[in-house]
Order: C-alpha cells, then sequence, then structure tokens
C-alpha cells in the first residue's frame, strides 16, 4: 500500500507544507511537483500525474509554496519565490531522498519555477502542465525563454484553448497539445497523467 505523510518546512521566505506519497517497496525516482499562483496541490491535474507517477514506483511530494501557506494568490518576487523551492526541494533530497534522481515540475506559474530551478536543485528533467506562455491577450510578454533556459528536457503539456498561450514544439523537448482543454486542463485529468506517466517510463527504461 502507498503512503502518505505531510511535512512541515521552514524556509527563509515563510513555512511551507510537503505533502509526500511514497510506493510500495524502494522509489525508482522523486518527483516534485507544485501548484499555481492561486492554485493548491490538489489541482485535478496534479493529482493525476501523483496517481501515474505512483504506479511507475516513483515517490511524489506536492509543494504548498509560502505565498500559498499565508494565503496568498500572488508569488511576488521570482527571485523570493526560486529561493525557498530551491531551499525544500534541496532538503528534501537530501534528507530522504539522497541520490535519487530528481524530476520536478507543476502547473502554470509552478512550470515556471520549475524551469527557472531545474538547474539549482539538479533536476534531471522538468513536467510543465498549463506552461503560462505569456499572460492572456498579451502574446508580446511572451515567458518562452524561461522554457527554452531550462537546461534540461522539458515536457509541456498544454491544452488547446488555453488563454495563456500554446509554446511552440521546439520551445521543448516534448509538446503534447490537448484537444478541448484549458488552462487548467481538468475535463480529463486521467488524460494528463497518461501523458507523463508515458513520458517518465520512457526516461526510466
Amino acid at each position: 500500500m502507498d503512503e502518505s505523510e505531510v511535512i512541515d518546512v521552514v524556509t527563509e521566505q515563510g513555512a511551507a507544507r510537503v505533502e509526500l506519497d511514497t510506493p510500495q517497496g524502494p522509489p525508482r525516482l522523486l518527483l516534485v511537483l507544485t501548484h499555481g499562483s492561486a492554485g493548491t496541490v490538489a489541482a485535478p491535474d496534479l493529482l493525476a500525474v501523483r496517481t501515474a507517477a505512483l504506479g511507475l514506483g516513483a515517490a511524489v511530494a506536492r509543494v504548498t509554496q509560502p505565498f500559498r501557506l499565508a494565503g496568498r494568490r500572488a508569488p511576488g518576487s521570482a527571485a523570493r519565490q526560486d529561493d525557498a523551492w530551491t531551499e525544500i526541494v534541496t532538503g528534501l533530497r537530501k534528507e530522504r531522498f539522497p541520490g535519487l534522481p530528481l524530476i520536478q515540475g507543476g502547473r502554470s506559474n509552478g512550470a515556471r519555477v520549475a524551469c527557472r530551478t531545474a538547474g539549482a536543485v539538479g533536476a534531471e528533467a522538468v513536467v510543465a502542465l498549463a506552461f503560462p506562455l505569456h499572460p492572456p491577450g498579451r502574446p508580446e510578454r511572451s515567458r518562452v525563454e524561461e522554457l527554452r533556459g531550462a537546461g534540461v528536457d522539458v515536457l509541456v503539456v498544454n491544452g488547446d484553448r488555453d488563454a495563456f498561450g500554446v509554446p511552440e514544439e521546439s520551445d521543448a523537448a516534448r509538446l503534447v497539445v490537448l484537444p478541448g482543454e484549458g488552462h487548467d486542463l481538468n475535463k480529463n485529468p486521467a488524460r494528463v497523467g497518461g501523458v507523463v506517466a508515458e513520458w517518465l517510463l520512457g526516461r526510466m527504461q
């Protein structure tokens, strides 16, 4: 039976929370996920990815960042957000999963954080769900350089109706665009989990 645990973490940017699920037997990799700006780690797509990754033998940590645990909907400074994330993930690996391969990701703003910090935490790859290419209606304010600058392979899963835009295939190692899905990716979360599981399995073989 899979095991679940809640871990409270104190960072220099405030308190955070890690909801950790571990598989039966020794985990094969650590997948760390986080929420969007105003969302939670109970988002349907994140839960679907958790379930799918556990089925592959991954340990899955869903992180509520300090700004959300404090009740704020806006993440504030990207530098402070990235510092907190790096502290959380580095500590989790050191204390619980030393030497285990790390893949990190998140949805929307969380995908941006995962891309920006991949190198700092030693992630082998990034899962970017609903990567917000630009603010709605503002394509000139592209964030594509965060995606391209991750320095590792990035899987992007976006809906074709996402008001935040959809990256190009050349912007990531793999781009999957799901028909009928918007930014929430909540019409068929199991499909999102399946896409991520297929990609993870290919990396684990």
